[in-house]
Parts: C-alpha cells; sequence; structure tokens
C-alpha cells in the first residue's frame, strides 16, 4: 500500500490489484496506524469496479466515521444513485480534500 500525506488527510493507495483484499487489509492497519487521521482511499486503479466491490469497503469506512475521522473514496466507476448513503464517495481527489474540509469545520462547530 502506498500513502500519500496532504495536509489534512492521507491518501491510500493499493498496490495489488484486489479491491477485497485490499479492504480486508485496512480494516487491520487503519485501527493500529491510521485511526487518528483523516483518510482518502483512492480505488481509480481497478477495472471493471462495481457495487460489490465497494461494499467490501463498508464496514471499515463505518468503523473509522464512528471515530470522528473522515473516510472518503474516491471512484468513478459505480454510479452515484447506488451507492449507500453512509459511504462517502467522490470523483476527484479535490472534491475528496473538499469534503474533509467540510467534514472537519462540521466536527469542529459540535455536529
Amino acid at each position: 500500500m502506498t500513502v500519500k500525506e496532504f495536509d489534512s488527510f492521507l491518501l491510500l493507495i493499493d498496490e495489488q490489484n484486489d479491491p477485497k483484499d485490499f479492504a480486508i487489509h485496512l480494516e487491520r492497519v487503519i485501527p493500529e496506524y491510521f485511526a487518528e487521521q483523516n483518510l482518502v482511499i483512492d480505488l481509480t486503479k481497478y477495472q471493471d469496479f462495481t457495487l460489490g466491490h465497494l461494499l467490501h469497503f463498508l464496514q471499515v469506512s463505518n468503523a473509522h466515521r464512528k471515530h470522528k475521522q473522515s473516510f472518503v473514496m474516491i471512484c468513478t466507476e459505480v454510479p452515484v444513485d447506488d451507492i449507500p448513503f453512509e459511504m462517502v464517495v467522490v470523483p476527484t481527489l479535490q472534491e475528496a480534500g473538499d469534503i474533509i474540509e467540510m467534514e472537519t469545520i462540521e466536527r469542529d462547530l459540535g455536529f
């Protein structure tokens, strides 16, 4: 896994080509190494990515967000209308950064 650091978040990118394995890997490493970080997960590298693949990330997304940290995924393959409401999925890195800024402000204001 590649980790790139930005001002307000870390970008995590899979070095393999299996979204399910990546989701399982994230479930193990996020609580141990990235629990206090806002995270962006880049899923754009996967070919033929489906809603089923995206759903593998639901558990780790919910767990991380429960601890008051942002968890945003970058994906362009799954139609917006198919994405569960509890998942934050955007098409670009810029939009992921914008979402994290908004969520940080909301947390600071007590929402």
